[in-house]
């Protein structure tokens, strides 16, 4: 049992949305799905260290849940009732005599969320605070001497220093190994939330926030003899900052690579029984299409959180894993996009493949610098998946798509976020509706709106790139009901924009840019363009893709202002 349940009233049926207790779970009755192999997979891996990185809302904080339950001292006997008939269970007495037998210390980073690193380090202190709370019976029986009493209620009533802090972990690992006889396993939910937060407050202190996380996870985990194992979740492997690199026996599980592949999220078998289940196996083609899609390590797996939304919702379709958080590193591509980017984010918004260098070491500083490290960080936060990986001298290749629809829909809200500030959804879709029907006149004065409200000098001075960029993440809003293609080969040259109808019958159309020396000269240059397009041949393509009509746009741009030579 792990994941999530229902229970059955009457004609009704609840699911526990939002739960993250395995005990809750469990002792509800829930109809749940079983991941308790997980256990069984880390007792045989025999791992000093292991991490887990999976997207949000893909059971880890379970699934750490799970664990604590499983080999915790406290309430053992009671504890081992909730395996009972559980995958775990059935794998025999050699792992069934590990449960209940160890000191455990659990803690989830997942709410930390500062703006200052001020307020990290007085948020972590609460958690500490509350794990120290949990074990303060090593007040109570003189058990630690002065020194060890004041430093151990300075950390539980908040008056610990960011140094007292730092080593505070792996403090009462020590203190608990020497008073229960035995070490301890470790836990630690999403232990790069603090790390994500300094780097996207407004004043980012994410320098500092690696520093304080070096130590306070190396105090806890490096040649600690007051350890059993210990097992981090998160989303990204921060790696070059030097955070783990102490740890000679880390294992590590990505999405990309490693063990633990289906003990995070739904298989397709494990969805196919929820909805037989629940009577609503008519809903399995809508919860592939939305949901499904992602592949960690060579598994497909369904998003649990969606999967369980949706059926809670009455099997209504809607946009559940991506509300559930902010959308912060797509915001970041799209607020950063080059025209280059601009080109590969509609190419994945219309379910092509791109082909990415994987690194998953990276830090999110390099997002500013290195495109690779940015699509890497989308597929390890469950924005991209990959269809094929492919190693080659040590470097993973991967080609990579959005997973599902329901993705989809997050990257046609920031594209159009970024390139329709201050227009509003309806006046695009009516600037768009004039493009297609034909009419440039009012197309361009749509379209002149649109530039007034976003560009800026420094935009414009990089002159067609900055253009080009513009209009094709606006069109983002006709995908997928069309394609839109840039820098096609076609004729004798290559035109800057083609939107090709899905369906027959539907006009296409082709867009040809160029940059006027003034404003004067707009409409000259505008004529240009749209006699490039006979000249080039630009509608050989529509013609082998059996699109008889096409609107032909020559478009000028000067600054802010824009020029229109069109043809039906």
């Amino acid at each position: 049992m792990f994941s999530w349940g229902v229970i059955s009233v009457g004609r009704k049926t609840r699911l526990p949305v939002g739960v993250d207790d395995f005990k809750e779970l469990v002792q509800g009755n829930f109809l749940t799905v079983d991941k308790t192999r997980f256990i069984k997979e880390l007792l045989d891996d025999s791992a000093k260290v292991t991490l887990i990185t999976r997207p949000r809302r893909f059971g880890k904080s379970m699934a750490m849940s799970m664990l604590n339950y499983f080999f915790t001292l406290e309430d053992a006997e009671e504890n081992r009732g909730l395996f009972a008939g559980t995958d775990i269970e059935r794998a025999g007495e050699k792992y069934m005599q590990e449960q209940g037998q160890w000191p455990v210390v659990l803690l989830s980073l997942k709410d930390i969320k500062p703006l200052t690193y001020e307020s990290m380090t007085t948020q972590i202190g609460f958690v500490l605070q509350k794990a120290y709370d949990e074990h303060r019976y090593l007040l109570d029986c003189n058990f630690l001497d002065e020194e060890k009493y004041k430093y151990y209620k300075n950390v539980l009533y908040g008056e610990a220093t960011v140094d007292e802090l730092q080593s505070s972990l792996g403090n009462l690992l020590d203190f608990l190994q020497r008073y229960h006889g035995r070490p301890v396993i470790l836990l630690i939910d999403e232990y790069d939330a603090p790390i994500q937060a300094a780097w996207s407050a407004p004043n980012s202190y994410y320098d500092e926030a690696i520093a304080f996380m070096r130590t306070f996870l190396t105090s806890a985990l490096k040649g600690n003899t007051s350890l059993r194992f210990g097992v981090l979740t998160g989303v990204l492997r921060i790696a070059k900052e030097s955070i783990f690199s102490a740890l000679n026996n880390l294992e590590v599980s990505t999405v990309v690579r490693g063990k633990y592949a289906d003990s995070f999220g739904f298989t397709p078998e494990e969805t196919a029984k929820m909805a037989k289940d629940l009577g609503r196996e008519d809903k399995i083609s809508e919860l592939r299409e939305w949901y499904d899609g992602y592949i960690f390590s060579g598994c497909e797996l369904y998003n649990p959180w969606s999967v369980v939304n949706y059926f809670a919702s009455g099997c209504i379709t809607d946009i559940f894993w991506l509300n559930t958080s902010g959308n912060g590193i797509i915001a970041e591509l799209v607020s950063h996009a080059r025209e280059a980017d601009t080109k590969k984010l509609i190419k994945l918004f219309q379910g092509e493949v791109l082909s990415i260098s994987v690194n998953e070491g990276v830090i999110y500083t390099d997002i500013y610098s290195d495109p690779d490290a940015l699509y890497t960080m989308l597929l390890t936060t469950g924005y991209l998946k990959s269809v094929e990986t492919t190693l080659v001298e040590g470097e993973f290749l991967c080609k990579v798509k959005i997973p599902n629809r329901e993705v989809r829909v997050v990257y046609r809200r920031e594209i159009l976020k970024r390139f329709s500030k201050g227009i509003g959804r309806s006046d695009l879709a009516e600037t768009l509706e004039y493009l297609l029907a034909g009419d440039g006149e009012e197309f361009a004065q749509g379209l002149g709106r649109y530039l007034e409200n976003i560009a800026s000098f420094h935009d414009t001075a990089e002159r067609e790139s900055f253009y080009h960029g513009f209009v094709l993440g606006i069109l983002a809003w006709l995908v997928p009901q069309y394609r839109v293609v840039s820098n096609r080969e076609a004729g004798y040259g290559r035109f800057d924009l083609g939107i090709f109808p899905r369906e027959t019958g539907i006009p296409g159309i082709v867009m040809e840019f160029k940059v006027a020396d003034s404003e004067d000269t707009l409409a000259e240059t505008a004529r240009q363009a749209l006699a490039q397009i006979e000249e080039k041949d630009y509608l050989a393509e529509f013609r082998a893709q059996g699109v008889e009509a096409v609107w032909c746009y020559g478009v000028a741009f000067c600054g802010k202002k824009v020029w229109l030579a069109y043809d039906g």
